[in-house]
């Protein structure tokens, strides 16, 4: 199992320090974040696309191919392109091009996005939601494939048997699809025999067996013989000691859950709540290595996933968030390849910051 992370990059004042920073000196925090999972061993880097203020990155493929010269070995991917808002031709010649820059390292996670500022901005109906995400990702898969397409649909302009340059340095860049856990999403994956990426951000994990299961066996019903890669995405954080990680990652996830919840219906985060999602069978991973090691192949037992990526989210300080990947890359990494029967990686003695 790959063993990565993901980031939306918030910006905003930390709640915990009340301390509010620059969008270039979050930009340049992400670099180091970015470079000290690469220098641990870690598989997966990715980052979200969002188009408001709360978040910094717009164009992951932009910050992928900075970071992607500042790394050596790991992934870089998004997570997720807004591909409904997107051109699909610009979205694969920028990932071609950070595919170029880090020797073959880029991926592309395509999904509808939880948020619609995208949609206005670029000028797009959202009545057609479906359907241009529908589109425009077989026109993506298309472009990944051949050289030179032609292509005519509903909501693009006509190609007629033009090239699309660069060429990625892989034959073709990974494309994986992210999905809030909707029957159609899971149908639409398997359909396209496409790896899923499962975002699970509340609930009990085992609540989404059988979104799997689906998954799995309209894959084998259609008979898709590619090896099944699932993606298991969670709200994580760690610290030397249980009591400490969730000390100092409450006041950020429940700021920005307490946000988000208030634009859609959903009451603010409390304590209580927060503790309960903790727990051993809860979707938060949030505590020590040993709990956050546990709670993963608790989690792999569940769903016999092939990657797991964390997300530690919130304006956090950069010294807890360089803390918290240290801990993922040098000891609950190496723990869960261990016991699932992983190669280990190479890493960087002197990646360790404390």
């Amino acid at each position: 199992m790959e063993l990565g992370l993901y980031s939306f990059v918030e910006m905003g004042k930390d709640p915990a320090t009340g301390k509010t920073i620059s969008g270039a000196e979050r930009m340049q925090n992400l670099m180091e974040e970015i470079t000290l999972a690469d220098q641990v061993g870690l598989d997966v880097f990715a980052l979200g696309e969002h188009h408001r203020a709360d978040y910094l990155i717009s164009s992951p493929p932009v910050a992928l191919a900075a970071a992607a010269v500042l790394t050596k070995q790991i992934k870089l991917s998004s997570a997720v392109t807004v591909l409904s808002s997107e051109d699909p031709v610009r979205v694969f010649q920028q990932f071609a091009t950070v595919d170029l820059l880090s020797g073959g390292r880029a991926e592309m996670m395509a999904g509808r996005g939880s948020f619609v500022e995208s949609f206005p901005l670029f000028g797009f109906d959202l009545k057609d939601y479906d359907t241009l995400f529908t589109e425009k990702l077989e026109m993506l898969i298309k472009l990944n494939e051949q050289e030179r397409i032609t292509w005519k649909g509903k909501h693009r302009a006509e190609v007629n048997n033009l090239g699309v340059y660069p060429r990625p340095h892989q034959q073709k860049i990974p494309l994986w699809i992210a999905i809030g856990g909707t029957p159609e999403s899971i149908a639409r994956a398997a359909t396209l025999d496409l790896p899923l990426a499962l975002a699970i951000i509340g609930g009990s994990p085992a609540q989404f067996v059988p979104h799997i299961k689906y998954y799995r066996d309209t894959k084998q019903q259609l008979g898709h013989t590619s090896p099944v890669q699932v993606s298991i995405n969670s709200h994580t954080f760690i610290a030397d000691t249980s009591q400490k990680a969730a000390d100092e990652f409450y006041p950020a996830y429940a700021a920005v859950m307490s946000r988000i919840g208030g634009e859609r219906g959903w009451p603010p985060m409390e304590r209580e709540q927060y503790e309960n999602m903790r727990s051993p069978k809860g979707s938060l991973l949030v505590g020590s290595p040993q709990q956050v090691i546990d709670k993963i192949l608790f989690e792999h037992e569940l769903f016999g996933h092939t990657r797991f990526l964390a997300q530690m989210m919130g304006p956090m300080p950069h010294k807890q968030m360089l803390r918290s990947i240290e801990l993922f890359g040098t000891e609950v990494a190496p723990a869960v390849r261990k016991a699932l029967g992983v190669p280990q990686k190479v890493t960087d003695p002197s990646a360790v910051t404390t």
